[in-house]
């Protein structure tokens, strides 16, 4: 069997760009040979392949869509909730939460940490069980729900501490896949659960990715926008700052890193052997006006008592 002239998302890309014909003589194929594997990978993908001016959108598994022309999204990283007190950023998210009223509330995965069923072994430290976890993080999570406006959308893009609850079942005892309670959803119902969450497919300037992680390393932010080619909204690295990468387009794509909810002294991160930690505790707010994001704010922890937002502080 003769291999494809390029792979799909290539091909789907070209004839976005240039249309049956064009395609066709590049390739050198037929133009009915265009329009037959068109047909194919638009069933392969459940997605409409448009002609040249339209933008092409694919539905990829575990990704939500989310549209917002003019308003603001509350995007925390990495609560890592264990029971006791809530951290300081967690209290002063669930205050913007309540106060700036966003449009969507995203928490971009690692709400949990789940020490006890990580791969990894644990120390003399004692670590919550899973239920502990859960129902701390329950009472939390109710906390944010109460405070929002009507009708925001409330999503969870998952991170890998989080995965570890429904692994560990999955790999220990695959035949209670359909039992309800082994899935994270079925302990917080009200959120959209995700592995990603594409805002604004449809406009360029607005267009923003928002998923716990990415590339790795010192550069992160600055290789997620390369890698993406949009803006891109990450967590899991707790650096918190945010990249913005020029073009020939005429506008600043954004890498955000919103950083650490958790206190970065907690007992969750003693693996790292009292190493200095080059993280920071906070969140970030996206704002879009009129089809463009503007530039991603931070909120970054100041003292026990307060978080710095534009130039002030805002006591907690």
């Amino acid at each position: 069997m003769t291999a494809p002239a390029c792979h799909d998302e290539e091909f789907m890309r070209l004839f976005n760009d240039m249309g049956a014909l064009k395609l066709s003589k590049q390739l050198g194929i037929s133009e009915r040979n265009v329009y037959k594997r068109r047909r194919n990978l638009e069933a392969k993908y459940a997605a409409t392949i448009p002609p040249p001016g339209d933008p092409i959108k694919i539905n990829y598994p575990g990704r939500l869509d989310a549209e917002l022309r003019n308003g603001t999204v509350l995007i925390g990283s990495d609560l890592h909730i264990w029971p006791g007190e809530e951290s300081v950023c967690l209290r002063a998210f669930k205050k913007f939460v309540e106060d700036i009223k966003p449009n969507i509330v995203i928490l971009n995965g690692d709400v949990m940490d789940f020490p006890k069923i990580s791969r990894y072994p644990q120390n003399w430290e004692k670590a919550p069980d899973p239920w502990e976890e859960i129902e701390a993080a329950q009472d939390h999570l109710s906390d944010i729900v109460q405070r929002c406006k009507r009708g925001s959308r409330k999503i969870w893009t998952i991170g890998n501490h989080d995965q570890r609850f429904e692994a560990s079942i999955a790999n220990s005892a695959p035949q209670f896949k359909n039992v309800k309670g082994v899935h994270l959803a079925d302990h917080f119902s009200v959120w959209e659960k995700a592995m990603s969450c594409m805002i604004n497919f449809d406009i360029e300037a607005a267009r923003t990715m928002v998923k716990h992680r990415l590339a790795g390393g010192l550069h992160a932010t600055y290789n997620n926008v390369k890698k993406a080619g949009t803006h891109i909204v990450t967590g899991h690295l707790h650096a918190q700052n945010v990249r913005s990468v020029s073009d020939y387009r005429g506008f600043d794509l954004y890498g955000f890193d919103t950083g650490c909810m958790a206190e970065k002294n907690h007992r969750a991160f003693s693996y790292a052997e009292d190493s200095p930690l080059d993280w920071r505790e906070g969140f970030g707010l996206l704002t879009y006006l009129d089809g463009r994001l503007m530039p991603p704010e931070m909120i970054t922890k100041w003292n026990s008592n307060a978080v710095i937002f534009r130039g002030g502080l805002v006591r907690v």
